[in-house]
């Protein structure tokens, strides 16, 4: 198969309308080629391309930056000379200035189809400003490695932020391309848009179901997302960091475990099963002990649980990975009702609001995790409405 990278670099007809234009492309160390040329560089490298300038988005262009809230400095590229401008440091958006000298934007993100991942956010105000101005953009389509299933609650009116670009579903099941379509619908932009489409990507195809396992090396997209199995994984374990719990930060399997230094991880695993067996389908649960170098409980031994999807018990269409978590949260509540589980800190720079309640874009899952009356069937009512109107929803908008 073909990523769109691989498209525009290999059919000139495709670059035909970028002649005469000044281009710029929105990266990070993911974009990449089949031989693993960054894009950055193939572009460059296209004799026909004027490219002026690139965006880094979180993490930075080159993936320099370890955690969130991290921030990123505008620079010159020591290869190509041209000016590097950060949308993860003083701003968000584009500036004018930033945008004034620029005609087409490439943007070439490998996103994880989690509404979190804020390249998806990066994708919505690069669209606004290139409307703004009068710009157009170009998405170079890239695999959704989490494939087209949808979990999780929509996001709830005024609890849009860096995290939460619109009223997506934990797990939305769409490519950024498709994505992009979706934005300018939703918010009624007036942008010319273009998607170079990938060829031969087979969302359901086993193994990868989403991913081209075999045919194309995973580079991670941010520091923490080291390979399928955490992108498998990560629309439920996202949420720890909203929580007292280790995501595995720190270690070498970040965002495929939790676990914290008091807590019985074996109990927790037996209350899960207990309370809703149904929700741990296609995959495995084991018990583990970890201790962080860095982040949450560095240097202190935790005992915790692993997600594992990557043996071949694992069932594409019954994991729930968003349920799972959302599980093991309610069983840690049911066994230590008074444990500290929730964070209050400024996450993603929202202020006033627990982390927990700005990642699930409301505090629906938090309130169900609290209510020691509130059952698995209660959750199952709420999200299972939410996932079938975006089903039907986002057809129109699938590409493949």
């Amino acid at each position: 198969m073909k990523f769109g990278i691989d498209r525009l670099i290999a059919e000139p007809a495709l670059r035909a309308t970028l002649a005469g234009r000044r281009v710029a492309l929105v990266a990070h160390p993911a974009s990449v080629t089949d031989d693993l040329t960054h894009a950055l560089d193939a572009l460059a490298a296209c004799g026909d391309i004027e490219l002026t300038a690139a965006f880094g988005p979180q993490h930075g262009l080159r993936g320099d930056k370890q955690d969130n809230m991290i921030e990123s400095s505008d620079y010159n590229d020591p290869v190509h000379g041209i000016p590097i401008f950060s949308l993860y440091g003083e701003v968000r958006k584009p500036t004018d200035a930033m945008i004034d000298g620029l005609d087409v934007i490439l943007v070439d993100l490998q996103d994880l189809g989690c509404r979190i991942y804020t390249f998806i956010t990066t994708l919505r105000y690069v669209l606004e400003a290139a409307a703004q101005h009068g710009k157009a953009i170009w998405v170079l389509d890239r695999p959704n490695p989490a494939g087209r299933p949808v979990e999780g609650l929509t996001l709830r009116p005024g609890w849009e932020s860096f995290v939460g670009a619109g009223p997506l579903p934990m797990r939305h099941g769409l490519t950024l391309g498709e994505l992009g379509l979706w934005f300018i619908k939703t918010l009624k932009l007036d942008v010319e848009y273009r998607i170079i489409d990938m060829q031969d990507w087979q969302p359901d195809a086993a193994p990868g179901f989403g991913w081209p396992l075999g045919e194309r090396a995973w580079i991670n997209p941010s520091p923490n997302a080291p390979n399928l199995w955490m992108a498998r994984a990560y629309a439920g374990t996202v949420m720890l960091e909203g929580t007292t719990l280790s995501e595995g930060r720190g270690t070498t399997r970040p965002l495929e475990l939790f676990g914290a230094p008091d807590i019985d991880a074996r109990a927790v695993m037996k209350e899960m099963d207990s309370l809703a067996p149904q929700w741990l389908g296609g995959c495995r649960l084991r018990e583990c002990w970890f201790e962080p170098t860095f982040h949450k409980h560095a240097g202190q031994l935790c005992h915790g649980v692993q997600i594992h999807t990557e043996a071949p018990h694992y069932n594409h269409q019954t994991f729930k990975p968003w349920r799972l978590q959302a599980l093991a949260f309610k069983a840690v509540r049911r066994l230590y009702p008074d444990y500290a589980l929730w964070r209050d800190f400024p996450y993603e720079y929202e202020h006033g609001k627990l982390p927990i309640d700005v990642i699930n874009g409301g505090p629906l899952l938090r309130e169900w995790v609290d209510d020691a009356l509130a059952t698995p069937h209660d959750l199952d009512v709420l999200a299972q409405s939410d996932e079938q109107a975006w089903v039907a929803q986002r057809q129109e908008y699938l590409r493949y």
